[in-house]
C-alpha cells in the first residue's frame, strides 16, 4: 500500500479552492474531498511497516496552530509544468510538525525525504496546457489567501491508484497538542 502523511482542509477551505478550480484547458481537477497538504510522503509500505509508522507517528507531540493559503503556482519550476498548486503562508509550527513527523519516521528505518518540504495544495495535474492559459491563471489567482484554519490534527493516509485518479483513505488521525 502507498502511504502518506498530511493535514485535512476544513470544508470552507476546500469550497474556496473549489472555485478556482476551473477555467484551465488540460487540467485534472482535485476533486474537494481529496485536497491536502502532504506534510511527508512514505510510499509502498507492507502490513507490519503500516503497523511501525501508525505507532511512531503516536509519538509526534506538536502544538495546534493556525494556517492560511496564499498564492498559487506550479511545479516543476523552468520545466513544463504538471502541477498546479495553491500555497500556504511561512509557518514556523507547520515546519515543526514536518520535522517531528519526518524524525518518528526515520527513528523506524525510513530513509529521509529527498526533496525538501515545500508546502502545498495540489489544485490539479496538467497535461500540455499551454504556458500562456497557465500564466493567465496564475496572474487571475496569485492574490489567493484565505482566512486562518485552526490544524488540530493530522493524517496518515493510504493512496489507492485507478483509472481516475488516486483515492485517498484516512488509516489513522493524531491531535495535536490544544492550549
Amino acid at each position: 500500500m502507498r502511504l502518506f502523511v498530511a493535514l485535512d482542509l476544513p470544508e470552507t477551505i476546500q469550497e474556496q479552492l473549489q472555485l478556482i478550480s476551473c477555467g484551465l484547458p488540460g487540467a485534472r481537477w482535485v476533486q474537494s474531498e481529496q485536497l491536502h497538504l502532504t506534510l511527508r510522503f512514505i510510499g509502498e509500505a507492507d502490513g507490519s511497516e503500516l503497523q511501525e509508522i501508525r505507532e511512531s507517528l503516536a509519538f509526534v507531540r506538536c502544538r495546534a496552530f493556525s494556517l492560511c493559503l496564499q498564492g498559487v503556482g506550479f511545479f516543476p519550476p523552468r520545466q513544463e509544468p504538471h502541477t498546479l498548486w495553491a500555497g500556504v503562508e511561512h509557518s514556523e509550527s507547520l515546519l515543526q510538525l514536518h520535522r517531528q513527523i519526518e524524525s518518528a519516521l526515520k527513528r523506524i528505518g525510513l530513509k529521509p525525504e529527498q526533496r525538501n518540504f515545500a508546502p502545498h495544495i495540489t489544485l490539479a495535474r496538467l497535461h500540455h496546457t499551454q504556458p500562456g492559459k497557465i500564466g493567465s491563471f496564475l496572474e487571475q489567482h496569485s492574490l489567493l489567501f484565505s482566512p486562518p484554519f485552526q490544524v488540530n490534527t493530522f493524517q496518515l493516509y493510504r493512496s489507492i491508484l485507478g483509472s481516475e485518479g488516486s483515492r485517498y483513505y484516512v488509516e489513522e488521525e493524531y491531535p495535536l497538542v490544544v492550549g
